[in-house]
């Protein structure tokens, strides 16, 4: 068994592990609990009661959080000439086309969200294999394929997540960082919540969110009461 180092003896101690704690609880924990020389990051893991396996019960979509994400984020377009300037105008970090698609073939995927077009999806969809392992793949469920560029660029840079629920029935989502203060983090992981509940498949039965831990990058996860969210 790995030893406990004395911070993590120390972050176990000021919690207990298996009460459920309320929102604003937890986030003081959280804050008071992690102890990494960088800014960590806050994240929220949601267990739902649905079968990720059915097409009926996949949870999946997007939503902007109030206090951005505090990380900024490498965002790439991939379109036709005529919608680059727009796209440039709007803040993107790599704008084109042809030379990128050869680039991401090529290994190339050092950004944080792919923005593009229907009429581009063609040659956007042969990079599937590359984009969807990493969360890349443009989907216009989440916003990432439209013809409204500017406005996709101007969403994901203000902080706008997408999430999907994976094969174990957990989403897991960044809600911000460490520095913010505790009304930011609670403003952003109520914001993430709101949509996972409003995304409930009619075809899913009994208690839909299961369970709902916080934790910060190398800390420990506290357990919030999810009775509030399922109400």
């Amino acid at each position: 068994m790995a030893k406990l180092s004395k911070k993590h003896k120390e972050a176990l101690s000021k919690f207990e592990k298996n009460k459920e704690y309320s929102l604003a609880e937890a986030i003081e924990l959280v804050k008071s609990i992690t102890y990494t020389k960088f800014d960590a990051s806050v994240d929220l893991s949601v267990r739902l009661g649905v079968d990720p396996r059915k097409a009926n019960q996949m949870v999946r979509g997007s939503v902007t959080l109030p206090h951005g994400t505090g990380k900024e984020l490498k965002v790439l377009v991939l379109c036709t000439p005529d919608k680059e300037e727009e796209a440039k105008a709007a803040g993107a970090d790599f704008v084109g086309l042809d030379e990128y698609v050869q680039k991401i073939k090529g290994g190339w995927t050092d950004v944080d969200v792919v923005i593009t077009m229907p009429s581009v999806m063609p040659k956007v969809g042969a990079l599937g294999r590359i984009l969807g392992p990493r969360g890349l793949m443009p989907n216009p469920k989440t916003g990432t394929v439209t013809m409204e560029i500017g406005s996709a660029v101007k969403a994901a840079k203000a902080g706008k997540i997408d999430f999907k629920v994976d094969k174990y029935g957990i989403i897991h989502s960044a809600v911000g960082k460490v520095s913010f203060d505790e009304a930011q983090l609670s403003d952003n992981a109520n914001e993430l919540l709101n949509a996972i509940v409003k995304l409930r498949p009619s075809s899913a039965k009994g208690t839909y969110v299961k369970s709902i831990y916080l934790s910060s990058t190398m800390s420990p996860g506290i357990a919030i009461d999810t009775k509030s969210v399922n109400a």
